[in-house]
């Protein structure tokens, strides 16, 4: 199982590190995996690229950099159920767009639980319960 929350966790460490934390992936695999999440050009751009220091809860990452950052430690993991606790909900449109086509590809054939309040976020989903106080209503 791999989980998204809304408040994206990353440790202290590299990028690298974060998300390959057991070394099973090649420079290569990390490289494409951060193009098809569209955070390629970020990283690169920074001069140490996959080695850089990532500050503890990686503040010296946006919320919504932080996210993508998560969401392909998850792709890495191949998990076949994803949990996502209002993980779009601090970031921007767009970013979350990005995160929803890469959610496509990656996760089509497996099981994905979704709290979300942006109807968007649902948008393909096979099956969706509307809860209201702990009970289910639709």
């Amino acid at each position: 199982i791999a989980i998204i929350p809304q408040s994206p966790v990353l440790f202290k460490g590299t990028i690298r590190f974060n998300l390959d934390p057991l070394k099973k992936h090649t420079d290569a695999e990390i490289w494409t995996l951060l193009d098809e999440t569209f955070l390629k050009a970020t990283i690169e751009k920074l001069s140490s690229g996959l080695d850089t220091p990532v500050d503890a809860n990686g503040e010296n990452f946006s919320v919504g950099q932080r996210q993508v950052i998560c969401l392909a430690r998850a792709i890495f993991l191949n998990s076949r159920i994803l949990v996502m606790d209002e993980a779009t909900a601090s970031i921007d449109t767009t970013t979350d767009a990005l995160i929803q086509l890469a959610i496509k590809k990656y996760f089509k054939d497996r099981t994905i639980v979704t709290i979300a309040h942006r109807l968007e976020t649902l948008e393909g989903y096979d099956r969706i319960l509307e809860m209201n106080n702990g009970r289910l209503i639709e």
